[in-house]
């Protein structure tokens, strides 16, 4: 027997298929939480922060994305005001979803 088959002998052995996936998506479902409504004070400042938003500059902003507040810094790729959404690498944002943004590098700082 060679060195590959032996080491198969000792790889853990999952007696129930599938046992680990279903209690993470288990987890992932009880620890979602209600998105938080902002004030108009909130909103508007959000507002102003996206209209000084532009391709190329670096944001940190928090959203809200199926039950969970995620945060992401990264450079603008794309962002679509028709459309009220950016992009910042291959993550898509709509402007409704924003809980909070912030400006950390504008292209004209380099």
């Amino acid at each position: 027997m060679n060195n590959v088959e032996r080491a198969k002998q000792f790889m853990p052995f999952d007696a129930l298929v599938g046992l680990q996936a279903a209690l993470r998506e288990r987890e992932e479902k009880h620890s979602r939480i209600e998105r938080k409504e902002l004030s108009e004070e909130e909103q508007m400042e959000i507002s102003n922060t996206i209209s000084r938003v532009v391709k190329g500059c670096t944001i940190d902003v928090i959203f809200y994305l199926n039950g969970h507040y995620v945060e992401v810094i990264d450079k603008v790729v794309k962002i679509q005001t028709t459309s009220k959404f950016l992009q910042l690498g291959t993550t898509k944002i709509y402007f409704d979803d924003i809980y909070k943004i912030e400006i950390t590098e504008s292209p004209s700082d380099f």
